[in-house]
């Protein structure tokens, strides 16, 4: 291809900024954006712009907020675009007539290392198992979601203490770079697709509901802060002491055996806290208690007064 391909962009959260981003200022040629409409939220339930909305404005790019992705006149409108290449970060499932428009297709960024952690939260399950690596995966879009062939992929390490946040914040990088590396080689003709395996010990990140945020006592107690960590920040970890929700965000692990129950929250009123586990203890570095904000567990136990 002598010129630039015409390139779609199709994302709606910060994660998704970072790659459109990217795109300019590799002048690359984007020559659309398609992100969600804006919802109601915040304090007076205003309507809210996408990230990725906020973005393409003072980028003055193209954009559309298609309600649903099969009006014929969405995709008469995309058609108008006449795209080479669509890529999709951090959007909706898309229907096939969408992504399998543009002749050299439509490219996903997705944030682990394929076929592994396929799924709408693979950040969040890959800290939540304890995962000492993970990683960003390009692929072109299929039927079936995350399954298609993969073109690139780069690691990432996982620290004891990495929280699903911060890996967000690196991931988004590190997938942005990988993007324009991607679309490079296709351009060069020099990338292979690779066809993806599946076998029964793939695992899964599923869209993470309230029932995933439950600290289950019983575990280990590294499995406990793995557990944590990969909620922080949002949606957080919860539990409950004396009757109240608490979120948990920061943790650390005391390997000292506990005398005390399962899930007692020890506390000197002081300087700390801790839970029993099974192992050891789980130390408090944060805490949401219900009704107040999330702060440091000192702040926290200076208002603290345990229930009779």
């Amino acid at each position: 291809m002598d010129q630039k391909p015409r390139i779609v962009f199709m994302g709606t959260p910060a994660f998704a900024v970072a790659s459109l981003q990217a795109l300019i200022e590799a002048k690359m040629n984007v020559v659309g954006v398609v992100t969600a409409p804006d919802k109601p939220g915040g304090r007076g339930m205003q309507l809210q712009q996408s990230a990725v909305k906020q973005y393409a404005l003072l980028a003055g790019l193209p954009l559309l907020q298609p309600e649903k992705l099969k009006a014929p006149e969405f995709m008469d409108a995309l058609a108008a675009w006449q795209p080479d290449l669509q890529v999709v970060v951090a959007f909706r499932m898309l229907p096939e007539k969408i992504w399998s428009f543009p002749h050299m297709g439509t490219l996903n960024v997705h944030g682990s290392l394929l076929p592994q952690y396929r799924g709408a939260a693979p950040i969040n399950w890959a800290l939540m198992n304890g995962e000492k690596q993970t990683g960003v995966t390009t692929f072109k879009l299929q039927h079936a979601i995350d399954t298609g062939d993969i073109l690139l992929q780069d690691t990432i390490d996982i620290s004891e203490q990495m929280t699903a946040g911060e890996l967000h914040d690196k991931m988004m990088q590190v997938g942005a770079k990988l993007l324009i590396k991607t679309i490079d080689g296709l351009v060069a003709g020099t990338l292979n697709a690779i066809p993806q395996s599946t076998n029964n010990n793939d695992k899964h990140a599923p869209k993470i509901f309230t029932k995933d945020c439950e600290i289950n006592w019983e575990l280990e107690v590294v499995k406990i802060h793995n557990h944590i960590r990969g909620l922080a920040p949002f949606p957080g970890a919860i539990t409950k002491v004396e009757g109240k929700i608490v979120k948990l965000f920061h943790t650390s692990v005391l390997k000292d055996m506990p005398s005390e129950a399962l899930g007692s929250f020890i506390t000197d009123r002081k300087t700390f806290a801790k839970f029993a586990c099974k192992d050891g203890y789980l130390l408090i570095h944060d805490i949401q208690w219900e009704g107040k904000k999330r702060m440091p567990i000192t702040d926290f136990l200076r208002g603290y007064r345990k229930n009779a």
